[in-house]
């Protein structure tokens, strides 16, 4: 079971308090080990855990009086016998332990000492200070983050379940828009206030039960309540009137309860409902997590997966670490054992500044301040050393780094005011562990300093008013995901300004442009989390090569992975990480995420080298009519048998990769007279010109003037077939040979009279490396393109004999294909289930593509496309 860390303090007081000053003899040992481990969500069981036997040599026996294999093994004495000589004995009891059991901490005992063994360090401390001491048993938790990170999101899910409740409630009675955000943002401080030792437990709750059970009072009562929180002490002793009950409320300013809202009238259901929520123990939930899920509390459509519009921890800490975590982790080790240079990183740390110009619930920021608290608490711990009992005044004077560091940018108000009060809600949090560290309760109230969170569009407003750019430090965020194709016309207005008459970027590479524009001239360091399209196909090159000649570039980027949380039904976007700035570092980074001189790989009309021309199949643009499935074809034909002769498979991506069956009327060469012998073709032709007359683009009403064709009419005796679309999962794309009998459509790339040399090179590893690189992507899937791929590929010189050798092994390919009939291409190119005989065949093409190209055997991937790179380079030049 995962205990919190309040949780586990608050036992460890109760602990202390029940054996300090006991009479404890050996006898006890099994209950105080017990109520011990309880602290740490760990249940004894006796037979298993206690006076684990040991067997020692020559028949010998011994006896550890609790293990927990793996973890821990103690030792219990009466008080005041020699833990020394206990410690001795037990070490050598456990190395006769088997591996697997040989725990990572011993611990001796005498009911008032401890003494552990950790980390190869003896530490020593009073049963009576255990609580200061808990961060030396995390070990004990099984999966302590993921735990801890699981408890997290199931109260974050439960209390954003209960905020559901409370926002229908308050809406039902008519309190919405503005009003009902800020009164829940406020309700939700209040609830986490009373659950985190910042007002007194229970007083929000009894506040509230101390109403009309009709509700009839309630909404004055709170709307006293809100206005006292908003009144400083020294206003205060002005009313002398107060009633007591509102002196249990601390003043909060930082403008939370600034705004006079209007009343929300109670019923007795809504005020049910909130003392449902009050009873519930919001001191668990991540202010990450929840604001997320807040912010869905509004919106009905979000509400069926409560959970699954929220950003995991874990991919924000992809982004900060390496942004600037890391960096700071590692200077704190090289300067913590030297108190001058140590201030000077804690001043360091707390002068930095931090914006998210699409901050939403401020997730990213709220994950950063933590993650930089927690590095200053381990600032404090080398500063304070043993003296862990301080002063409020002393404690204050450590404590530099705060929320007023943090900014962020927000396009709609709600989640402005979430972000705002979670990031409070972190900074109490964050004082709480330091409220254990020094051994006194710590809350940096009333709220001077606070989060400056900008309601706005980031794209049109100026961010040197949020934040000079000569203060900041890092700029980070996940802005919105929202390809080229699904912009509103106000967001293509937003873009237009950094790519004008493009109508190709996506929505995410503004906040690219506007934050290079910004950093210039800075020392600013950026990252981004984006969908993976900014790298692939022709947006690299539109996107990078006008940032990297102002003197941009990459620091880091971490490739493709699914963007998502551990909520059920989650939908995860294919996303990657870059990090920028306007400091070069080695070895140099491309726009392609690997090391080597910059290339841009654009968009190119004709193939680079001597090669046939690629082009796309034929779209029928016919609504369907001119298109019959496999379960129609049979009666089709007993109906319209003269259309034998004018029907041909057709081909796309699905049907090519999965040996669909499928059919088309291709009736290019049937002339007028039979055409009016068929009256079922007749109707469909018509269909088609009904269709295309009925379209608002102008070229498809042209195309009504004959609508017994495809838009296209290509029909070659052989050509290479390539999907336009193939799954990331396959080492290769399904290349093949179709001929005149097959009709492709526009999903597939088709290259008349294309040679078995051709379909060799395309289908080797070296190709497949390449459009792994520069092509585009569907989701995470391989986007096929002629005008970035194929027409951009460096082919090799090559001599006849080297040509015949290719030829001859890629028609061993074929030849092994040929050998499963049945089976699809899905299946052989599968790597799971990819026939032996056609994976050997592909080895050899494989093999001898890469010495057709001067490639080593032994070249990883990056290796071989950085070598093409430069061939293109050298094509480019000339």
């Amino acid at each position: 079971m995962y205990l919190s860390i309040m949780q586990k303090t608050s036992l460890a007081i109760a602990f202390s308090k029940k054996w300090e000053y006991a009479n404890n003899e050996k006898r006890e040992s099994q209950k105080f080990l017990s109520d011990f481990l309880d602290i740490f969500g760990i249940t004894l069981v006796p037979a298993e855990h206690f006076e684990y036997q040991v067997h020692k040599n020559a028949g010998e026996r011994g006896y550890i009086d609790c293990l927990i294999g793996g973890k821990i093994a103690i030792e219990m004495k009466s008080r005041g016998e020699n833990l020394e000589k206990a410690f001795e004995q037990l070490k050598e009891y456990v190395q006769w332990l088997p591996e697997n059991l040989i725990p990572q901490i011993l611990m001796v005992c005498d009911f008032e000492t401890i003494i552990l063994d950790f980390d190869k360090k003896k530490i020593k401390f009073k049963t009576k200070d255990l609580r200061k001491h808990l961060d030396l048993f995390n070990s004990l938790s099984e999966n302590t983050k993921d735990l801890h990170l699981q408890a997290q999101t199931e109260a974050s899910v439960k209390a954003a379940e209960k905020m559901v409740k409370l926002h229908d409630a308050l809406k039902a009675c008519g309190y919405e828009g503005h009003n009902l955000e800020v009164y829940l943002v406020r309700l939700l401080f209040c609830l986490f206030a009373e659950d985190t030792e910042i007002f007194p437990k229970y007083s929000f709750l009894e506040y509230v039960e101390n109403s009309q059970k009709d509700g009839s009072d309630l909404s004055p009562k709170i709307a006293r309540l809100f206005e006292i929180l908003n009144i400083s002490n020294n206003m205060r002793e002005k009313k002398a009137n107060l009633p007591p009950e509102l002196l249990n409320f601390q003043y909060i300013n930082g403008g939370l309860f600034a705004e006079t809202l209007p009343f929300a009238d109670f019923t007795e259901k809504m005020r049910s409902t909130l003392i449902e929520c009050a009873k519930f123990d919001w001191s668990c939930i991540s202010p990450a997590i929840f604001g997320a899920m807040f912010q869905g509390v509004m919106d009905k459509e979000h509400r069926r997966e409560i959970g699954a519009h929220y950003t995991s921890e874990e991919n924000i800490l992809k982004l900060i670490n390496p942004l600037f975590m890391d960096s700071l982790r590692d200077e704190f080790q090289r300067v913590k054992n030297s108190p001058k240079k140590l201030d000077e990183f804690h001043n360091k740390i707390a002068a930095f500044k931090f914006l998210d110009p699409a901050c939403g619930c401020g997730n990213f920021l709220i994950i950063a301040y933590r993650e930089l608290r927690k590095l200053e608490l381990e600032v404090l711990k080398k500063k304070i050393g043993k003296n862990t009992q301080l002063t409020l005044d002393i404690m204050w004077s450590l404590l530099r780094v705060n929320v007023g560091q943090f900014y962020g940018i927000e396009y709609e108000e709600f989640p402005c005011q979430i972000a705002k009060v979670g990031m409070w809600l972190t900074d109490h949090q964050m004082n709480l562990e330091v409220s254990d560290l020094f051994g006194c309760y710590y809350a940096r109230l009333s709220l001077t300093q606070s989060a400056t969170i900008e309601h706005g569009n980031a794209l049109r407003i100026d961010w040197e008013n949020v934040v000079p750019k000569r203060e900041l430090s890092f700029i980070f965020g996940n802005p919105p995901f929202v390809g080229n194709n699904n912009l509103s016309a106000s967001q293509r207005d937003d873009l237009a300004p950094f790519f004008p008459n493009n109508k190709t970027m996506d929505y995410v590479t503004a906040w690219y442009a506007k934050a290079v524009n910004y950093m210039f001239n800075s020392s600013i360091k950026c990252a981004f989390v984006s969908t993976n399209s900014i790298l692939q196909g022709e947006q690299v090159a539109l996107l990078w090569k006008p940032l990297f000649e102002k003197g941009i570039y990459i620091n880091f980027g971490i490739p493709t992975f699914k963007w998502s949380n551990e909520a059920k039904g989650k939908a995860a976007v294919h996303c990657v990480i870059i990090g920028f700035s306007y400091q070069k570092t080695t070895p140099n980074i491309t726009p392609y995420l690997f090391e080597g001189d910059t290339v841009f790989i654009e968009s190119r009309s004709k193939p680079l080298c001597d090669i046939p021309k690629i082009q796309k199949g034929n779209q029928p643009t016919d609504g369907g009519n001119l298109i019959i499935e496999a379960s129609e074809i049979d009666d089709f034909l007993k109906q319209e048998s003269l259309a034998k002769n004018y029907i041909k498979r057709l081909v796309g991506a699905q049907e090519y990769i999965n040996n669909l069956k499928r059919y088309c009327l291709w009736l290019v060469n049937c002339s007028p007279t039979e055409l009016r012998k068929m009256p079922l073709v007749m109707e469909r032709v018509n269909r088609v010109r009904e269709m295309r007359l009925a379209s608002t683009d102008k070229g498809t009403q042209r195309l009504a003037g004959t609508p017994t064709l495809f838009k296209e009419t290509y029909n070659p005796e052989t050509f290479v077939i390539i999907p336009s679309v193939s799954s990331e999962k396959r080492e290769y794309i399904p290349i093949g040979f179709m001929d005149k009998d097959t009709i492709a459509t526009n999903l597939v790339l088709i290259i008349p009279n294309a040679t078995l040399y051709h379909f060799g090179i395309l289908t080797s590893n070296v190709h497949n490396a390449w459009m792994r690189t520069v092509c585009g992507r569907l989701k995470s899937d391989y986007r096929y393109s002629k005008d970035i791929v194929y027409n951009n590929f460096p082919w090799a010189i090559t001599t006849k004999e080297q040509q015949t050798e290719i030829e001859k092994l890629a028609q061993n390919i074929l030849n092994a294909r040929a050998k499963f009939p049945e089976s699809s291409l899905a299946d052989l190119y599968d790597p799971l289930t990819m026939p032996p005989e056609l994976l050997k065949a592909r080895r050899a093409l494989d093999s001898a593509a890469m010495k057709l190209y001067g490639f080593k055997k032994d070249m990883v991937e990056a290796e071989i496309v950085a070598e093409l790179m430069e061939r293109y380079q050298r094509l480019v030049r000339g």
